[in-house]
């Protein structure tokens, strides 16, 4: 007897997470009660439903069972239902008093171990699916794996309750965590060069970092990308097509002052057509390149053109071709950056990552001793004198969505965009830089990831943040102190204090994300057990209506940081 041979692939497609919602059942209630159950379901699923993007703006899968899980038997159909659905989210929904290892635990031991699930619930007490919930919940943190509750709102009575708005953002920001988690398992990302620069914070952490979060991380020596621009290995006519599109939108602002910088500049533009199809060849969802030292700075070799336009374009949601999503990009090929803003970018549902240097943290006195030396008046209630700021700047990586606010036109966006002559100093190959200063008023997450060898766990060193911006005399001669023809990104955070800031900086590069909330950045870090880090002494432990509540098995465990630690 012959064995069943699989139909051929010409091109593999990733697959993407489905969520699917269920609810238990008690078998003994009265048929409104089981109808109301099965209504909630679908409510639940529809309330998900379209809310959950990936980068590239698709929506997640929704699925959901009106099979009522009673016992075993129904447990199995569920199972099977969401098995053959390609479900690997799980949602349960209680809406009445059922038996936790007859119901969701029977359904939930078919599925792989690290299968995130979610239990959300109204408080409601006719049946009561709350009293279920912690039950469940209880049942799933003894044996310790992770399981976040959910307890909400939609009202106590009546066939069709809808769920409150506090319940189904928290529903949706565990969904996106979820998401972030389940996605990127399996898939890769492509690195150019070796180690970063010699940071030490920054290198490939392979093993851990397969480990922790399922990514691979393919590397490439950088003698393939030498002889693939060489060989002329891209499209002539679409790298046309992208110089025609640079110099459209940017003008003089394209600084070139020979035939020799126009070419240079092509050849630039040429890496990110040969990077963007290697990484589609590999189904790639990042990418880092080592400029310094041995591409571009190395006098002993020649020198090639610098990756900053490149850069800028991967982190960008859009380029000559129109709209698409962003492909998180390191500048030197720092691991620990790319995977920051690799999760924060899903975590976002596809919002830009901001690569910078952790460049210059200004005091408030700092800033006023400059505005007096300067010229200039500053408002004392303005948050950068009461605050103090961080100067974020990088020769790379620096999104061009961060020139202007969200939701700006690609139009706009370009127009606030310079593209100076690189630094010959940095960059003896030459090329050319990007530059713009970012403006006020973008919120987010400012973040960094950190590896330990010592407890073989990522850290995750964060706090909520803004932009601002100075009087403009005032915010040229402080970017003069760094490098003026680098983009700048004035960076206020929320809690840490400037002496904090600069003290516990885990590495020399930040990032940041906008309209990240916090809740979903904290549940993606439960479920990838990566350490949260917010040693700010003006922080409270639990902000509600902002961070999610502990789950049950950090608090049996001994907390949070002991509970990972253990698993």
């Amino acid at each position: 007897m012959k064995a069943d041979r699989l139909q051929n692939i010409k091109k593999a497609i990733p697959k993407s997470p489905v969520i699917g919602v269920f609810s238990p059942c008690d078998p003994r209630i009265d048929q409104a009660s089981r109808t109301r159950a099965r209504n909630i379901v679908a409510m639940a699923a529809d309330t998900i439903n379209g809310q959950v993007l990936l980068p590239d703006k698709n929506p997640v899968r929704v699925v959901y069972s009106d099979v009522l899980i009673d016992s075993e038997a129904q447990a199995d159909i569920v199972a099977q239902q969401f098995r053959k659905a390609g479900v690997d989210i799980l949602v349960c929904v209680p809406d009445t008093w059922a038996f936790p290892q007859l119901t969701t635990i029977s359904l939930l031991q078919q599925f792989p171990k690290d299968t995130p699930i979610n239990i959300t619930c109204g408080n409601s007490g006719p049946k009561p699916g709350v009293v279920y919930a912690h039950a469940l919940s209880g049942a799933i943190s003894q044996y310790g794996k992770m399981v976040h509750l959910n307890v909400g709102n939609w009202p106590d009575t009546g066939l069709n309750p809808k769920m409150s708005a506090p319940t189904a953002t928290a529903l949706i920001d565990w969904c996106y965590a979820a998401l972030t988690v389940t996605a990127l398992r399996g898939r890769r990302v492509m690195v150019f060069g070796h180690d970063s620069m010699g940071m030490e914070t920054a290198l490939a952490h392979i093993i851990p970092t397969r480990n922790t979060f399922g990514l691979e991380i393919t590397r490439l020596d950088m003698k393939l990308l030498s002889d693939m621009l060489s060989k002329g290995a891209y499209s002539q006519k679409e790298l046309k097509d992208l110089r025609a599109w640079i110099d459209r939108n940017l003008g003089k602002r394209l600084e070139l002052k020979t035939e020799a910088d126009s070419n240079r500049f092509d050849q630039s533009l040429a890496m990110y057509l040969i990077n963007r199809n290697l990484m589609k060849d590999l189904n790639a969802v990042g990418g880092g390149f080592m400029s310094q030292l041995e591409w571009g700075s190395d006098s002993r070799g020649l020198p090639l053109p610098v990756a900053d336009a490149m850069e800028s374009m991967f982190n960008s949601t859009f380029d000559h071709n129109g709209a698409k999503a962003p492909l998180p990009y390191a500048t030197e090929a720092d691991m620990q950056g790319l995977l920051t803003m690799l999760f924060m970018t899903y975590l976002s549902g596809g919002n830009p990552p901001l690569f910078m240097d952790f460049r210059k943290v200004w005091e408030s006195w700092e800033i006023k001793a400059l505005a007096k030396k300067v010229g200039v008046k500053v408002e004392p209630k303005a948050d950068y004198i009461q605050k103090g700021l961080v100067d974020g700047d990088n020769s790379g990586s620096a999104s061009f969505n961060w020139a202007g606010k969200p939701g700006a036109s690609v139009k706009q966006l370009m127009k606030a965009i310079a593209m100076p002559l690189a630094d010959e100093g940095y960059f003896p190959g030459g090329g050319n830089s990007v530059t713009f200063m970012t403006p006020a008023g973008i919120e987010g997450i400012a973040a960094r990831l950190a590896y330990s060898c010592v407890n073989g766990k990522f850290s995750l060193i964060w706090d909520e943040a803004h932009t601002t911006e100075v009087p403009q005399n005032l915010g040229q001669a402080m970017c003069n102190l760094t490098t003026p023809t680098w983009p700048h990104t004035f960076v206020v955070p929320k809690y840490a204090g400037m002496a904090e800031y600069k003290q516990y900086a885990p590495a020399n590069h930040f990032h940041m994300t906008w309209n990240l909330p916090v809740a979903r950045l904290q549940y993606w870090m439960d479920l990838s057990g990566v350490l949260s880090v917010t040693p700010w002494a003006a922080r409270p432990t639990f902000i509600e209506g902002v961070d999610r509540p502990a789950p049950l098995v950090h608090l049996l465990n001994g907390g949070e940081n002991a509970y990972k630690s253990l698993t």
